[in-house]
């Protein structure tokens, strides 16, 4: 589709291909961060197994529960998610753009926790949708998520709604650079600094006291001295209308949509199941719990994307 190389935001995960796997195993998945469920009833993935044949170009949205199976834990999960472990909360947009000590605080974290955050691996369920995209089934996917996983896993056809971590950008020129190589500036910068993470958060920091990451240094942009920010869209931010408008259009050519590991809290996504139900579109959705989408789908399954997934039967809708 010629239309998506005239969209940066959509086709930056074409670029940095270097991520991507060619040969990621289907290893057993890390439950640490997934909440209990019961398997798959044989009767649920039929029914799953009926939406899917019956989908000639299916729109599939893909959220935190996605990547739990990879190790990296999610904000909502009950009992397991960040929110339900402890009383922090992710940095807000605007606290990161005015105060230096927040950015401080921020990259100290990121710091950390990017050698470990950067090595996870996509699971059994985005390798099944980089093969749907294969076969032609999947049309258009959209993730929430910000951890390059489904790009490790080779998927193309792909909206990152959120940003991705892997990129880093300039606020004052926009120049744009790769998160790893902004890894080799921070070590550079603090050659002695070290800190003890104290548990892991789901966008790639660790937890630091504020007296550990009182002496870190964060380097400016190299080309006008500016403030670098991850290239994600932070609590508080707005996703840029162009690629909402992007995303409407590959839903708009799209006859039905799945949703996998998310609870749809968030407006960003959400707007999207409901222009899908506004085009009377069915909607199946996969997610360990209650999702704002529930009312309204025509197929809910209460299972690990996982474990589900790849028990489904794709073929090519042209054959």
């Amino acid at each position: 589709m010629s239309s998506a190389r005239k969209l940066p935001g959509v086709c930056r995960a074409v670029r940095f291909r270097h991520f991507r796997s060619r040969s990621v195993s289907r290893t057993s998945p890390n439950l640490a961060f997934v909440p209990a469920c019961l398997p798959p009833d044989p009767m649920e993935v039929e029914e799953l197994q009926r939406f899917v044949s019956n989908s000639k170009r299916l729109f599939v949205m893909t959220g935190a529960g996605i990547s739990t199976e990879s190790g990296i834990p999610d904000y909502r999960s009950e009992g397991v998610g960040l929110y339900a472990r402890t009383d922090r909360r992710p940095i807000q947009h605007a606290e990161f753009v005015r105060s230096a000590s927040a950015r401080q605080r921020y990259w100290a974290r990121n710091f950390v926790g990017w050698p470990q955050f950067s090595s996870h691996q996509p699971n059994t369920a985005h390798l099944v949708l980089r093969d749907w995209e294969k076969l032609g089934k999947l049309h258009w996917l959209v993730t929430q998520n910000v951890d390059a996983l489904h790009t490790k896993a080779g998927s193309q056809r792909m909206t990152e709604l959120h940003g991705c971590t892997h990129r880093v950008f300039c606020l004052a020129c926009g120049d744009q650079i790769l998160r790893s190589e902004l890894q080799e500036h921070f070590e550079a910068l603090n050659p002695t600094w070290k800190a003890e993470a104290f548990g892991v958060a789901p966008d790639g920091d660790v937890f630091l006291t504020d007296e550990q990451v009182h002496n870190f240094q964060v380097p400016a942009c190299r080309k006008c001295g500016g403030i670098l920010k991850p290239d994600v869209t932070f609590f508080g931010d707005t996703v840029s209308r162009e690629k909402v408008n992007f995303v409407h259009e590959r839903l708009a050519e799209s006859d039905s949509m799945l949703v996998a590991g998310s609870s749809m809290q968030v407006y960003s996504g959400y707007r999207f199941a409901l222009a899908a139900r506004e085009k009377q579109l069915p909607i199946a959705i996969l997610n360990i719990g209650p999702t704002r989408v529930d009312h309204f789908a025509s197929l809910k399954l209460n299972s690990r994307c996982g474990e589900l997934l790849p028990l489904i039967v794709a073929r090519d809708p042209t054959s």
